[in-house]
């Protein structure tokens, strides 16, 4: 399947954006690593309220992890669809993913019918 008229003539946009993304979601990730490690046991320095809110706050962290993954991944997997020509067509049923579709979300691996 051939890249249509519109994306062709957008490829390195498209391309630029998904890998600013891409980017923007790493260094997110990285960024929050830090709030990821785990909390002491020291009932002295932290009291267990705040012990409480510092576990909260620690699954909090994993739960947007996971999601920044997920995402790393749709992006990953919209730049291999657009390096193999196949970039703007869903992958469930193959038929063109509306341009306005794809402007609101680069990585939408779907049309809005299978969506």
């Amino acid at each position: 399947m051939a890249l249509h008229g519109g994306i062709m003539k957008n490829y390195d946009q498209i391309k630029k954006s998904l890998l600013a993304l891409h980017r923007e979601l790493e260094d997110l990730r990285d960024m929050g690593k830090s709030d990821q490690k785990p909390v002491t046991l020291d009932q002295q320095s932290v009291g267990r309220l705040s012990r409480m809110d510092a576990l909260q706050i620690q699954a909090m962290d994993k739960a947007k992890d996971a999601r920044r993954a997920l995402e790393l991944k749709r992006i990953e997997g919209a730049l291999l669809r657009l390096e193999e020509g196949e970039y703007g067509y869903c992958t469930r049923c193959g038929e063109e993913i509306a341009p306005e579709r794809l402007n609101q979300d680069p990585a939408a691996p779907f049309c809005i019918v299978c969506a």
